[in-house]
């Protein structure tokens, strides 16, 4: 179990499995830097949470959830839970997050999802077996189903983030294509750094010499 000091923000998790570098600027160094992208998608968000709580039915729609779990130390919010209607004294929650783009190549939209499912589970005491992922691109909803291959990847990120945080190093930039569309691409400067021998290898170039 984890202290309330020791939580890392459940968003890290998709930052890691995007770029680890990008994951330690955010999260070790605290660095941000919006571009076009990340405006749509906070605008998104915020637009979301702003909607309020609602009913349709046998369901009900919380947005903006704060979530937490002790066990994988992590903190956060969800954009959406859906409530669904069991029987009379029993729903069953439904984790939606929404995103700007489209589907991405990697799970990292399933990994957060999966953590906020985890998170209300420890909270309430009862299973979440599945979610989706509403995505602003597509305007399509995806189920996501959390089975133990999924869970077993989250808690495996979660514990690789954990020790990113704590070891406070920031990792080495590697320049690919996805680069372009990071907003911390300027801060990162993965193109510039890499071409360049690091300040250790420099002065034992140095001392060779001497």
């Amino acid at each position: 179990m984890f202290k309330e000091d020791d939580l890392i923000m459940l968003s890290a998790l998709q930052h890691y499995i995007f770029c680890e570098r990008q994951c330690a600027l955010i999260h070790i160094e605290q660095v941000w830097a919006e571009n076009r992208l990340t405006a749509e998608g906070r605008i998104m968000h915020e637009r979301v949470h702003e909607e309020g709580n609602e009913s349709r039915g046998d369901v009900r729609i919380a947005r903006g959830v704060p979530l937490r779990s002790l066990e994988m130390g992590i903190v956060g919010m969800a954009d959406v839970v859906e409530f669904h209607r069991i029987d009379k004294n029993q729903w069953q929650p439904f984790p939606v997050e929404y995103k700007r783009g489209k589907p991405k190549p990697d799970h990292s939209d399933a990994i957060q999802l999966c953590a906020q499912a985890i998170c209300l589970e420890e909270m309430l005491g009862i299973t979440v077996p599945e979610g989706a992922l509403f995505y602003g691109r597509t305007r399509r909803r995806f189920d996501v189903l959390f089975d133990d291959s999924l869970r077993a990847e989250v808690h495996e990120t979660a514990k690789r983030v954990h020790e990113l945080i704590v070891s406070g190093a920031t990792p080495p930039p590697v320049y690919e294509k996805r680069c372009e569309s990071c907003s911390l691409i300027g801060e990162c400067m993965p193109k510039n750094i890499g071409k360049h021998p690091s300040v250790k290898r420099y002065l034992k170039k140095m001392i060779e010499a001497i």
